[in-house]
């Protein structure tokens, strides 16, 4: 009976450490961009991601290529003229969340959070901030967030032909939904 509850113990100390950190393999960016002229929307549904509980430290990988767009040649021309994608093959992000201590990880809920980091286009790295929600479920955490980015802060040159295409700013959404990984 003793190891019995010695081994119980031991389990749940090991899976509680592992709980401090989650991971998706297919997260969501989506990008859109409004204009009287056209909407330019891109989602990708492969993106990789981790957060560190116990750190609020996060991180997230999206593949330039695995970007989608309703019509193939804006596609092409994302991947090929502005993204340069086989140059520049993905963006990153790498942040935390600054105000940790405000959300219950033991309890299922909504909370809203501060995010701060790095954010890797183009082969150019800008700080941002932004605001966004923490859900903890059964099973593991959602963290949703949606921002603007300028284009140009990260060296995506948009042609004059096609300028008044484009809105000056992309409104980014960002969809994880993470599950608990093993510590290794």
């Amino acid at each position: 009976m003793k190891r019995l509850f010695l081994l119980v113990f031991f389990l749940n100390i090991v899976i509680a450490l592992n709980a401090q950190k989650y991971m998706t393999k297919n997260g969501f960016i989506g990008f859109y961009s409004h204009t009287p002229m056209e909407d330019i929307k891109a989602d990708n549904n492969q993106v990789v991601g981790a957060l560190d509980i116990s750190t609020g430290e996060m991180v997230f990988q999206a593949l330039i290529k695995s970007f989608h767009f309703d019509r193939a040649l804006m596609e092409e021309h994302f991947n090929e003229n502005y993204m340069e994608s086989d140059k520049f093959p993905k963006s990153v992000f790498k942040g935390k969340i600054t105000n940790l201590a405000s959300v219950d990880l033991s309890k299922n809920g909504t909370y809203e959070v501060n995010v701060e980091g790095d954010l890797t286009i183009h082969d150019v790295t800008n700080k941002i901030s932004t605001k966004g929600t923490v859900e903890v479920v059964s099973g593991g955490i959602n963290a949703n967030s949606k921002f603007k980015i300028v284009p140009e802060d990260y060296m995506i040159i948009i042609p004059g032909v096609v300028r008044d295409k484009f809105d000056k700013t992309m409104e980014v959404t960002v969809t994880m939904k993470y599950a608990p990984i093993a510590n290794k």
